[in-house]
């Protein structure tokens, strides 16, 4: 299978050149050249399969002969091994056909694990078959961070830097981070918001002068296309537990950058009957705002008790736009660079052909602490604040009762205690055994201004592979 850029520019690249590469050339994100389709009656064959084995089948067409099957596998049971349910990504009912799906049960308690796990193991296969060695630059608004730095830190090819913007993850999550003693991790603080850092990592992207010769940055966030590949196999793995594809199900996705419902897209456009796809947002709310009014405007960032949500610049939104555009690049350049300036319109067509399969809601601090509140005492169920955003932009959406309606839960409610806490939980919620001494761990990062030199220059000063 081969790869093309979101803004037409290059010629179609490899999986194997996708994954190591991150950013196209002419700044777009990589999309396959045509998806991998599959029939009714294959999904319906999947239904007995291991999650595993299902991953398997969702991945295989996407790799293409990359590597080989037994390769493949063995990368694919290797990264599931370390999660702490059999299930992998069990269902649990909080109401009539309302089910949650724990997304958290990896080893750094969020999503970012299905995806993560796996591309540290590629990245290592990959690397070791090249011969090569990489520097890993990444940005997080908080779980994205833990989940790459646990999925790269045993590698020996990679050195792996990860901003976080100062005092405004939870402490759970920067601790996941920041208390990780491996010599190729660097975990810096910057003096901004998410964006900022987002903004920092594209700039060093297009521009790799500072790195040592023969170095080159690889991406972890969602822009690289192995993410949100890994992603699309839950979409398929709740609805073959539901009844699919012989019912469709629809999916509620607490959104941030869009790459995680962009994998759900994905899924229906590759054959998985959806109804429905639920763009949950907090206060930061550009993309309810740009599905429901066509307004793409820029606002300054609030700060907010669900931060992996205080997010203003979706990259992956990019991705569906391409589709939405018909896959014409030039369009999507121009369409980006009004973006940037502050302000987007999409055209009728395209916003009409969103609206068939999304449906948007914005949910902020107050309503989400109420969701909080609400479930725990009706089905003695804890949500964390992000997924309580998306159970409530599911209950607000649904257009159909009689069709399951999947909220995906994104992170465990210990991740987050402030906001549980304000939901009349009377404790911080307990972390699993394997984290229990997590506020006990010596903590290493270093804070740095929004300065785009300097954060390069410590980059270029703390190779160590």
């Amino acid at each position: 299978m081969r790869f093309v850029s979101t803004r037409g520019g290059g010629e179609p690249k490899t999986f194997e050149e996708v994954i190591l590469t991150g950013l196209a050339p002419d700044g777009g994100l990589f999309v396959p050249e045509q998806l991998p389709q599959f029939s009714q009656e294959e999904i319906a064959s999947w239904a007995g399969l291991s999650y595993q084995d299902l991953a398997l089948k969702v991945m295989t067409p996407f790799v293409d002969g990359a590597i080989p099957q037994h390769d493949l596998k063995k990368l694919i049971d290797d990264s599931y091994s370390t999660f702490r349910h059999n299930g992998i990504a069990p269902l649990v009912q909080t109401g009539h056909n309302e089910w949650i799906m724990e997304l958290f049960h990896g080893p750094t308690l969020a999503f970012k694990d299905f995806a993560l796990q796996f591309l540290g193991n590629l990245l290592d296969y990959t690397l070791e078959k090249r011969d090569q060695k990489v520097v890993i630059m990444g940005a997080t608004s908080g779980d994205t961070g833990s989940a790459a730095i646990e999925g790269c830190r045993r590698c020996k090819n990679i050195d792996i830097f990860i901003l976080h913007p100062d005092n405004r993850v939870s402490e759970v999550q920067r601790r996941q981070m920041t208390t990780v003693m491996a010599d190729n991790i660097h975990n810096l603080a910057l003096q901004g918001n998410f964006d900022d850092c987002q903004n920092m990592v594209k700039a060093s992207f297009a521009d790799q002068s500072f790195l040592p010769d023969g170095r080159q940055l690889v991406a972890v966030n969602s822009i690289n296309w192995a993410r949100i590949m890994a992603q699309i196999v839950y979409y398929f793995w709740a609805a073959l537990s539901l009844g699919g594809p012989a019912r469709k199900v629809s999916f509620s996705v607490p959104t941030g950058n869009f790459g995680d419902i962009f994998a759900g897209y994905l899924a229906h456009k590759m054959g998985l009957p959806i109804e429905q796809l639920v763009i949950a947002t907090n206060q930061n709310d550009i993309l309810h705002r740009c599905i429901s009014d066509n307004d793409h405007s820029t606002r300054p960032l609030e700060q907010s008790l669900a931060p992996s949500m205080d997010i203003m610049i979706s990259s992956n939104f990019e991705r569906l736009l391409f589709d939405l555009y018909d896959r014409d690049g030039a369009a999507i350049a121009g369409l980006m660079a009004d973006a940037k300036a502050g302000h987007m319109d999409l055209n009728n067509s395209a916003l009409s052909r969103a609206r068939e399969l999304f449906s948007s809601y914005r949910c902020d601090n107050e309503g989400m602490v109420k969701v909080i509140h609400d479930t725990y005492a009706d089905c003695d169920y804890l949500l964390d604040p992000h997924t309580a955003i998306g159970l409530e932009a599911a209950r607000q959406c649904r257009s159909n009762n009689a069709t399951p309606m999947v909220t995906l839960a994104t992170a465990h409610p210990a991740k987050f205690p402030d906001a549980v806490k304000q939901a009349g939980y009377p404790q911080d919620p307990e972390l699993p055994p394997h984290m229990a001494d997590l506020f006990e761990r010596e903590e290493r990062f270093t804070v740095l201004d929004n300065d785009q030199s300097a954060v390069q220059q410590f980059i270029a000063e703390h190779i160590t592979a």
